[in-house]
């Protein structure tokens, strides 16, 4: 690249639903630090296309489809930007609703973070540690970077990205069904809030049952059982699983949203499920898991 010219890069995160996590944050290592559990990493997510100009200051301007700011992933262009004086710009657009518990936090600072990260010459670990560190400290979720660098469904055995931490991914191809019935829910409210996180604590008991190898059967079966115990579903979520679940779907809240996902069992199930949804006014849509993880989409000119 001249002294002059401008780079461009782009970079896809999925999104992602929680179905069962415990908070694990005692490594002395941040790197280490995040939750255990278990959830599906979803074929939308979140796209950040970043511009570098070279100029006289050093700039940085994110932008994206909702009200500002944004700044988990102004933390990541930050800590990550080229040396070199210039204007950062990173646009950021998300496929699913933010706040609603799909993940949307941590594919912005992780499509973040990989685009600008190729920009500096940067390598994509210290892109993923750096959107992970800041999704940690900016209280925008636990483990939902080290979530999204596979697809499918996955188990969080460890707290943390690896190596400290360890994720198991395996196959997921059956459609899924996610829908938003309120408004966002902050995961700060939650994430402080000590009496919630022993609820949650206690809710998790079992997950370790869905060892290397989880079957979407196991993992509903541990989902179904958190949503039910946890205590973080509000009236209007409950009723749409349990409509759901009384129409032949296993169903459970996304946390920490205002929303569920569910899994239709039988194509007649699926017809009663979107009868009831089209009834009831729920946005919703159907959507497959992702085939893989976070990925550059566009790489600046060597």
């Amino acid at each position: 690249m001249s002294a002059r010219s401008s780079s461009v890069a782009r970079a896809f995160a999925p999104g992602h639903v929680t179905g069962v996590f415990r908070s694990d944050t005692a490594a002395r290592d941040p790197r280490g630090r995040g939750s255990v559990g278990a959830g599906i990493v979803l074929e939308l997510g979140a796209r950040a296309d970043v511009r570098f100009s070279p100029g006289p200051r050093r700039r940085l301007h994110v932008v994206g489809d909702g009200p500002a700011p944004w700044p988990i992933s102004e933390e990541v262009a930050r800590r990550l930007a080229p040396s070199r004086a210039g204007s950062l710009t990173v646009r950021l657009s998300h496929e699913l609703p933010v706040g609603q518990g799909f993940g949307m936090s941590a594919a912005g600072a992780l499509a973040t973070g990989l685009a600008v990260a190729s920009l500096s010459g940067r390598t994509r670990t210290e892109a993923v540690q750096v959107a992970h560190l800041a999704e940690l400290f900016g209280v925008g979720g636990l483990g939902g970077v080290a979530a999204i660098l596979g697809g499918g469904l996955e188990v969080r055995t460890r707290p943390g990205l690896p190596p400290f931490g360890e994720v198991v991914h395996g196959p997921f191809v059956r459609p899924l069904l996610i829908g938003v019935v309120g408004r966002p829910i902050p995961s700060p409210d939650v994430l402080g809030d000590s009496a919630a996180l022993r609820r949650i604590q206690d809710a998790s008991s079992g997950w370790e049952r869905l060892g290397r190898h989880p079957s979407p059967d196991a993992f509903f079966g541990v989902a179904e059982r958190f949503t039910d115990r946890a205590g973080l579903a509000s009236p209007a979520v409950l009723r749409a699983v349990r409509s759901l679940r009384r129409r032949g779907a296993r169903a459970c809240q996304a946390m920490f949203g205002e929303s569920f996902f569910a899994l239709p069992t039988s194509p007649r199930a699926r017809a009663a499920c979107l009868e009831w949804m089209e009834r009831e006014g729920v946005r919703a849509v159907e959507l497959r898991a992702a085939a893989a993880g976070a990925r550059l989409e566009r790489e600046p000119p060597s």
